[in-house]
């Protein structure tokens, strides 16, 4: 998933990209790197801005079937159930998908809560010793809270 976040190395801050707007302060996420979709955009360059890298959960669900194709997996693999997330990014005012980190079901992830994203593995060719990197949600102590600081808010009005 190159481009779509930054940090995945050892010590870097794992956040997602999106791109901002100049002209109407719009965050898109994933990036955008035509023009703006905000159809009442006056018009703007776009830019790349981190992400928060915190938001409260909006809504989720279970995966516990092996979906049809095209979808693209190892038939011979015992299926593992998973669970998505859609998070809330207030201060971009848009809500982001993602997978559940590892372990963590729709118990653990009420409408609500605060969640983080982390780097999380999408796939992995042992052969030739690569793993592909995608992000995840889970869960943050209830004190941490879905707001960080240092984050900038998009404009008012904005829709993504």
């Amino acid at each position: 998933m190159a481009g779509w976040f930054t940090g995945d190395g050892p010590g870097e801050e794992f956040r997602l990209l999106g791109t901002r707007c100049s002209g109407c302060r719009t965050v898109h996420f994933p990036r955008e790197d035509g023009h703006c979709r905000n159809p009442g955009c006056p018009g703007g360059e776009l830019e790349e801005v981190p992400l928060s890298r915190r938001g409260t959960v909006w809504s989720c669900t279970d995966g516990r079937y092996r979906p049809p194709p095209p979808y693209v997996s190892d038939p011979g693999a015992p299926w593992v159930p998973y669970t998505l997330v859609a998070v809330e990014l207030a201060a971009e005012r848009m809500v982001v998908l993602g997978q559940a980190a590892p372990g963590v079901g729709v118990a653990d992830l009420p409408v609500g809560s605060a969640v983080e994203v982390v780097p999380g593995v999408l796939d992995e060719d042992a052969g030739a010793n690569t793993v592909h990197t995608t992000w995840n949600w889970r869960p943050v102590a209830a004190e941490a809270g879905p707001e960080e600081p240092g984050t900038v808010p998009a404009a008012e009005g904005a829709v993504s």
